[in-house]
């Protein structure tokens, strides 16, 4: 069995635990996730089941959406609810100023993770340097954050909820503190639900006890997203049965030999034969300034 599981996690379980439950129930150790989701955070989590492991790069470097509850007037040192408060700040703002100041982190730009974070420096994740009482200086990151909206506002109770389309990397608890920075009294994330991971919506996720109550019945299987469906944005070519032994063998065939001569460097193609998906390629230039396909996934057999 392989294939794509939208799963929605649930609050109080890490991404590693949602693996090892879909292991359990699947009875295979050819599990991975898509992209880590905070043990606070609940949504879409694709996890990845048999040959659909190898597009674990692919997908996780894709965009994902998230709706987050917001806190001002709050700093902690986790950037979330659940850590020590280091400072409580008076709240003056008006539902304009959180507008304009949340709209300023449009775009590209840098951003430092917050220490509570799974990153490794020097070998140590800083989660475990932070737990020790040590802060270090963290590189900062380039992300994206091509949407973000806020709305469903409460003054009173100083909070307000958070939509926001980003780039693989992106910390929501860094962007709350950050905003919380920018507005003058501090702020952190509440709540997170992340909404959409590339293709994957919430409103295609399944929590793990309808899934294990699929397998239970033999029904499973009509709950898995297939690699071809997966990688659909990507344009299909069908090749000939000469042209499909030499992708097999590993040969880098030229784009004119695929019938794609308008193709452009960086471009990514699915190739099939008669049986079927046969790899994900990318357009390269050889040494001779020839555009050839890189394989990039091969799913022979699939």
């Amino acid at each position: 069995m392989q294939g794509i599981l939208v799963v929605n996690k649930s609050k109080g379980m890490t991404s590693h635990d949602v693996v090892a439950r879909v292991r359990r129930i699947f009875k295979t150790r050819q599990v991975g996730h898509t992209g880590t989701l905070d043990p606070d955070a609940e949504g879409v989590l694709p996890v990845l089941i048999g040959r659909a492991t190898k597009l674990s790069d692919i997908l996780t470097s894709e965009e994902k959406s998230y709706i987050a509850r917001v806190k001002l007037g709050v700093v902690t040192d986790t950037y979330d609810i659940s850590g020590t408060i280091s400072e409580e700040n008076e709240v003056n703002v008006t539902e304009d100023d959180i507008k304009k100041a949340a709209e300023e982190f449009l775009g590209v730009q840098m951003q430092i993770p917050p220490m509570y974070s799974a990153i490794k420096i020097d070998g140590k994740k800083l989660y475990q340097l932070a737990r020790e009482g040590i802060e270090i200086k963290r590189p900062a990151r380039e992300i994206e954050i091509s949407k973000i909206s806020c709305f469903d506002f409460d003054i009173k109770n100083n909070s307000f909820s958070l939509e926001v389309c980003c780039s693989k990397g992106t910390y929501i608890r860094s962007l709350c503190h950050d905003l919380g920075k920018k507005l003058g009294c501090g702020a952190v994330m509440a709540e997170l639900l992340r909404t959409k991971s590339g293709a994957f919506t919430i409103d295609k996720a399944h929590s793990l006890e309808e899934i294990s109550e699929s397998f239970e019945k033999g029904e499973a299987e009509k709950l898995l997203i297939s690699i071809d469906s997966a990688l659909g944005s990507y344009p299909k070519v069908l090749v000939s049965e000469e042209n499909a032994k030499k992708i097999r063998n590993g040969l880098r065939l030229r784009t004119n030999q695929l019938g794609i001569g308008g193709a452009k460097e960086k471009d990514f193609f699915r190739f099939y034969d008669s049986q079927g998906l046969l790899c994900l390629s990318s357009v390269i230039r050889d040494d001779a300034g020839a555009l050839v396909l890189k394989l990039e996934k091969t799913f022979f057999n699939c």
